[in-house]
């Protein structure tokens, strides 16, 4: 895991960027443009004013709207489990149990965006994250502050506070890359004007751990 590309953020807790490998981004493109057909609707669970909403895969407790499947390959499913067990030894995380919940790809249009918001899973703790898989050409106008560009744009809130905190993560997102942070991180995405799509992936990881075991614990 020492090899991998990744830069880690800090916000009071981490949001780390990782590269993610072409195999892997092609591969969850393809599956969602050529089985766009088989995927099942997910906007009854979750928060984006999106009209393009679809699992890939669900893992969890199930109950009247959701019940498991997958049509995602082993071997990505293993890279996910991979990409989240790296975070939680990077923050120095012990004794800890995983399931990999659920995957989904939003894909916004013109005007469609993705209110402030948190993730769970089958448990409170655990970990959300985003891959970018696609973005438009261009983002449109920036009705005012141009030099301050938001169109578009993921942002991560951090729970810190006071005065000097640094609480707010805008990225540059570019195509290729995946972002993990925690489920209580409140994060949104806003609107774009013009033609284009912007498809990303997000992906659920439930984290079963003792927070007081692991509290004294420092940072990497």
């Amino acid at each position: 895991m020492s090899t991998l590309d990744f830069k880690a953020s800090f916000l009071g807790q981490s949001v780390i960027k990782y590269q993610v490998p072409l195999s892997v981004y092609d591969t969850l493109n393809n599956i969602y443009e050529n089985k766009f057909h088989k995927l099942r609707p997910a906007n009854h669970a979750l928060a984006g004013k999106i009209e393009k909403e679809h699992s890939l895969y669900f893992n969890g407790t199930v109950n009247n709207k959701l019940t498991k499947h997958s049509v995602v390959p082993q071997d990505i499913l293993n890279w996910f489990n991979q990409m989240f067990g790296h975070y939680l030894e990077w923050n120095n995380i012990a004794d800890y149990q995983m399931n990999l919940n659920s995957i989904w790809i939003n894909e916004m249009k013109e005007h469609e965006y993705n209110p402030i918001h948190t993730h769970q899973g089958s448990l409170h703790t655990g970990l959300s994250s985003v891959m970018i898989l696609k973005l438009p050409k261009d983002t449109g106008v920036e009705y005012s502050a141009a030099e301050a560009p938001t169109n578009g744009r993921l942002q991560i809130l951090g729970n810190l506070t006071g005065q000097f905190a640094k609480v707010d993560y805008q990225p540059f997102t570019q195509e290729g890359e995946f972002y993990i942070f925690p489920y209580d991180m409140r994060h949104c995405v806003y609107p774009f004007n013009g033609p284009g799509l912007r498809r990303t992936l997000a992906a659920n990881m439930d984290v079963k751990y003792n927070p007081f075991d692991n509290s004294n614990k420092g940072a990497s």
